[in-house]
Parts: C-alpha cells; sequence; structure tokens
C-alpha cells in the first residue's frame, strides 16, 4: 500500500511483452538487425537481463512511441552448452552461438553469459 500522499503504486520498469511473430524477432535481434515496433518505428535496446533460470530478456523501447517491449530470450539447449564447453577445452574464444557476428561471452558471476542476449551457457573454465 502507498504512504503519503502517493495514491498510486509506482509504474514498472518492465516493457509489453512482445509475443507476436516473437521467433521472427528473436532471428533479426540475434543478426544484429533493426526491429520493427509494433506502433511504427524500430526497437533500440535499453538493458539486457539474464534470468534465474538461465534464459535472457532484452528490454526495448519503441522510437516513434517511447513505449518499453520485452522480448523474452529461450535458454540455451544442450547443444549450445555443449559447444561452448568445447570451445573452452580446444583454448578457442568462447562466443556466443546464436549472435552474429559472434560476441564473447563474459563472466557474471560463476556463469558464461551472452551481453548481447543475456542467455547463460555455463561456467568458465
Amino acid at each position: 500500500m502507498p504512504s503519503g500522499w502517493h495514491t498510486q503504486d509506482p509504474a514498472s520498469s518492465e516493457g509489453l511483452p512482445l509475443k507476436k511473430g516473437a521467433k521472427a524477432l528473436l532471428e533479426a535481434y540475434y543478426r544484429g538487425g533493426h526491429l520493427p515496433s509494433p506502433m511504427g518505428g524500430f526497437l533500440d535496446p535499453l538493458r539486457v537481463r539474464t534470468e534465474s533460470d538461465g534464459s535472457g530478456t532484452v528490454l526495448f523501447e519503441c522510437s516513434a512511441s517511447s513505449l518499453r517491449y520485452e522480448l523474452r530470450v529461450p535458454k540455451a539447449s544442450r547443444d549450445e552448452k555443449a559447444a561452448v564447453k568445447a570451445a573452452q577445452e580446444a583454448d578457442e574464444p568462447v562466443v556466443c552461438p546464436r549472435c552474429e557476428p559472434a560476441r564473447r561471452l563474459r563472466r557474471a558471476g560463476s556463469h558464461l553469459v551472452c551481453p548481447r542476449c543475456g542467455v547463460r551457457y555455463g561456467k568458465p573454465s
């Protein structure tokens, strides 16, 4: 319950979920392309977040309306995790198997995370 003179709870900084055509939007995002906004214009990425289950969420802002949208990125498959682990064992650069151009995975706590899509791929060696 709000206190003081405020009569409403503060607005959430989360965006509206992008569900319609989400698979096509994800493919375009992985390739680094411009994402069309449901309100016209384009979606500009604001923040990438890793979820507790290993998936990612990208928060966008519409260039035409300033509305915010979020796109859920599915967690890594077993094949993707195996590819990352194989690259680690071969002392090759460890990159996100989804994003183009290839993005190096970064350490986030005790995990390797893609800075572009927020997906967790395993533990650093």
